[in-house]
């Protein structure tokens, strides 16, 4: 489904978006706080949009994904990325062999959720640090009424007008509202071999910032 999407998957997101997802980047990057000579695993890291400023903070970034077109799209566009094609639930790296793993809209679409959290640990480093970014639960009731009318009823239209697979944004509204919210997503990753958990939400719970150390 991704590779499907690749070409036009960050021209979409902005629009579907109205451009809050370069602000939550941002703030990504903020919470990683990335530092020279750092290695840092970026899950799901798409075309390297993400990847991008940990790289240019002076880290060494492995960009991973498990989309081989996703990877296409990003080493045209950023040959000086580290790209790796992987599978979250099979990581291709050692134990401990990374500062930092971040995953930013993509932990939702793994298939074993528990078990990609766990493969996170496994690479991280005592010590080391997790930041995921997600789409969470709104925290005022009238507007998670709204959003989740945009969701099911706004999106996919306007997804058919933008994205070379539109009907992989119908999944990705359905997906949104089968997701846990910011507490029960904080507990899954405490279960998972990380602690020191917590979130951040960001526009009004829209999307959540979830932390935790190794």
């Amino acid at each position: 489904m991704f590779d499907d999407v690749a070409r036009r998957y960050d021209l979409t997101n902005d629009v579907l978006t109205f451009g809050l997802d370069r602000r939550w980047r941002a703030r990504v990057v903020r919470a990683i706080a990335p530092r020279p000579g750092e290695r840092i695993l970026d899950l799901a890291a798409g075309t390297g949009t993400s990847s991008d400023p940990l790289d240019q903070a002076g880290s060494r970034v492995v960009a991973c994904d498990f989309s081989v077109g996703m990877l296409r799209v990003g080493k045209r566009r950023r040959p000086g990325l580290s790209f790796v094609a992987g599978d979250a639930l099979a990581l291709p790296f050692a134990d401990a062999s990374f500062d930092a793993v971040t995953i930013s809209f993509g932990l939702r679409n793994v298939v074993g959720v528990d078990n990609a959290l766990a493969e996170m640990a496994r690479v991280t480093k005592p010590g080391g640090r997790l930041v995921v970014c997600e789409f969470s639960d709104p925290t005022w009731a009238p507007f998670r009424r709204v959003y989740q009318e945009y969701l099911m009823r706004a999106l996919p239209p306007v997804a058919r007008a933008v994205s070379s697979n539109p009907d992989s944004y119908v999944y990705l509204a359905e997906s949104i509202r089968a997701w846990p919210d910011q507490a029960a997503l904080a507990a899954r990753i405490g279960s998972c071999g990380w602690s020191a958990v917590k979130w951040q939400n960001l526009t009004g719970g829209i999307v959540a910032l979830h932390h935790a150390t190794r």
